[in-house]
């Protein structure tokens, strides 16, 4: 068997993971499906999801009990209760993990990012989510799986992250991508936070620019739009966002292309709950 790509150790089409299905060991099939307008993805689980897949919250399991003022609007869980909805979700030891989502795997790149920064190697992310699945007739079912315990163990720092300090070198250097969208980079909008702006220093590379009709834009075309901000194989980069989702979903894009990024977790909720300094414009 070929070694696998960059690509193919953090992302699976639709059609690879119905083959994937039909013989064991299967991955765990997780929907982790959420938006910061629709946060509550349990309705959409219900209404249907893939069979055996197991459903993840995003705002109750991917976001911890930390301190908002200083680690942003989603804090990292604790490396414990990531475990125990670990075990919730039946994942064993060893085993591979599916993540999807239908938000381009916004929030599916969260749990990636995660579960991977807590040692777990095999993660992927459904490319095209939930919509990708359906059009490739792929089977859906309202059935709610057994609940089967797992006995995965989880330590988190196996994923490369920084504090405010460290986003404010990698920015002094040029090297700091803000993830979000370009007004919102600019300082032109701000939706979420109470300050609009980014760090200064920072550069805009919108993960939506890494992005193609809903899927994860191609190696080439990855390749090409990542070098035009400067990136290439082996660079020394990290990414933000506004509260440190958005930064996963850019971190897993430069994954498949084989450059491994730095996240700041806090992102700019946190920059700002630091009274940490705010440039606006380009």
């Amino acid at each position: 068997m070929s070694a696998k790509t960059p690509r193919e150790t953090v992302l699976v089409d639709a059609e690879s993971l119905k083959a994937e299905l039909t013989s064991a060991p299967v991955p765990l099939l997780l929907d982790v499906r959420w938006t910061l307008a629709d946060p509550d993805g349990r309705a959409k689980y219900d209404a249907g999801h893939l069979p055996g897949a197991r459903y993840v919250d995003m705002e109750r399991e991917l976001t911890g009990p930390g301190s908002r003022a200083r680690e942003g609007r989603h804090p990292l869980p604790r490396i414990a209760d990531l475990q125990a909805s670990a075990r919730r979700w039946g994942l064993r030891e060893g085993q591979a993990v599916v993540a999807y989502d239908d938000s381009s795997g916004l929030a599916a790149s969260r749990l990636w990012w995660l579960l991977r920064d807590a040692g777990v190697a095999d993660v992927r992310v459904l490319d095209g989510g939930f919509p990708a699945w359906v059009a490739a007739g792929g089977d859906v079912t309202t059935d709610v799986p057994d609940a089967e315990r797992g006995d995965v163990f989880l330590f988190d720092g196996y994923m490369p992250r920084i504090d405010a300090d460290g986003a404010a070198a990698f920015a002094a250097s040029g090297r700091l991508f803000d993830a979000r969208a370009a007004e919102r980079f600019r300082g032109e909008i701000e939706p979420a936070d109470p300050v609009a702006g980014h760090i200064p220093g920072a550069r805009s590379a919108p993960a939506t620019d890494s992005l193609d009709n809903g899927k994860f834009a191609g190696d080439d075309a990855l390749r090409a739009h990542f070098a035009e901000l400067g990136i290439r194989a082996g660079s020394d980069v990290a990414v933000y966002c506004g509260s440190g989702i958005t930064a996963a979903q850019q971190a897993l894009a430069l994954e498949a292309v084989g450059v491994r990024a730095s996240v700041y977790p806090a992102s700019w909720s946190g920059w700002l709950a630091e009274l940490r300094p705010v440039e606006t414009g380009e």
